[in-house]
């Protein structure tokens, strides 16, 4: 048993480790993901799985990477984006249904699972099989912390289903568009977020913690606790 798994364990009644962290791009699902399985819990990167999925359209288009399923879905207003963002999507509810059998399949079997944001998108059935079957932490982004977001979005783009959200103005820059489009994403998403989790860590009081796995299941277990 790992130090996170022991620390899991001593609040939680000898249950496997199971998180899932949810949230927009850019709220740091990644590493906090990176750092649990630093300690040598199973770790799943959705994004990976579905890039997977997609290798023979992004192998056709010459995209590769994470990166490479952004470029190939396209702009947002771009004629081939609506289409893409369902093959996305219908990729991204198949890894998590294969996601969950395993852990149906396996009821030790210890995980921490990195989702995408679009997530909450997946359907009410595997958003309910998520969070029976693992602890479900948001991690939200403040109002101030907008804009970081956006940046993050347009230095380092990723996979983003903006689901009708993103509407161009005339004469406006595709940045602009962004700027002003996406806090409208996020709001629209929150709700969902919150919905679906057991347990809230805002992304500011994240910036403060030590970068162990221990310090993070700690404020995990205080947020739970604090929910009640």
């Amino acid at each position: 048993m790992t130090k996170a798994e022991t620390r899991f364990h001593s609040t939680n009644a000898k249950t496997p480790l199971r998180l899932a962290l949810i949230g927009m791009s850019g709220a740091g699902k990644t590493f906090w993901a990176r750092r649990i399985a630093e300690t040598g819990v199973a770790a799943i990167s959705c994004d990976d799985f579905i890039e997977e999925k997609l290798a023979p359209r992004l192998k056709a288009g010459g995209f590769t990477g994470i990166n490479g399923v952004a470029a190939w879905m396209g702009w947002p207003d771009s004629a081939k984006y609506a289409e893409r963002e369902a093959q996305y999507l219908a990729e991204e509810t198949a890894t998590l249904d294969e996601i969950l059998s395993g852990l149906e399949r396996d009821r030790e079997k210890a995980l921490v699972l990195d989702t995408t944001g679009s997530v909450i998108y997946t359907g009410n059935h595997l958003m309910y099989r998520l969070r029976k079957l693992m602890k479900v932490v948001y991690l939200a982004a403040s109002d101030a912390e907008q804009e970081l977001l956006i940046e993050r979005y347009l230095s380092d783009p990723k996979p983003v289903l903006w689901r009708g959200a993103f509407q161009a103005k005339a004469g406006e820059q595709p940045r602009e568009t962004v700027a002003r489009c996406y806090p409208n994403l996020i709001k629209a998403r929150r709700q969902s977020y919150a919905a679906v989790a057991h347990a809230t860590l805002q992304v500011a009081a994240l910036r403060e913690l030590p970068h162990t796995a221990e310090a993070f299941l700690e404020l995990v277990a205080q947020a739970e606790s604090g929910s009640r």
